[in-house]
């Protein structure tokens, strides 16, 4: 049995909706405004630390969640913003998981795979943080090139 081709293309689409102000569009419909941090919208750093930390939580629970439902799960990101002889980046991105699950059975395991669900979302399976850490080019032109 061959597998199916598989969709690999992931898109968002940007539409300027005010003054230093953007509109994100996902494929599915889903909207979220952009901004430049002067009003409650999330700035693209912001934005870029909820991604890494969001995708990293989600694998998290996927794995810890087939031993039990946490009762509390919070993650917590931040990194500095510097500019140096590399231009505008960041550094020391941190991501902090305070997790807790209930007492018993499901909670223990799901206890003793905490941390290794952590790393192995931080060293393999985060699409986010891994297309940080690794080398990854950008490539930006004008419509039409």
């Amino acid at each position: 049995m061959t597998d199916a081709p598989r969709d690999t293309l992931r898109s968002v689409e940007l539409t300027r909706i005010g003054e230093h102000r953007l509109k994100a569009t996902n494929r599915r419909g889903g909207v979220l405004p952009i901004g430049e941090g002067e009003d409650p919208d999330f700035t693209p750093v912001e934005l870029l630390l909820a991604s890494i930390a969001g995708c990293a939580a989600i694998d998290v629970d996927y794995i810890t969640g087939k031993r039990s439902a946490p009762e509390t799960f919070d993650v917590h990101v931040e990194a500095d913003k510097v500019r140096d002889e590399d231009g505008n980046h960041l550094t020391n991105i941190r991501v902090v998981f305070d997790v807790s699950f209930p007492g018993g059975e499901g909670g223990d395991a799901a206890r003793a795979v905490l941390q290794s669900a952590i790393e192995r979302s931080r060293d393999r399976i985060c699409t986010v943080s891994r297309t940080v850490a690794l080398p990854t080019p950008v490539e930006m032109v004008r419509s039409g090139d």
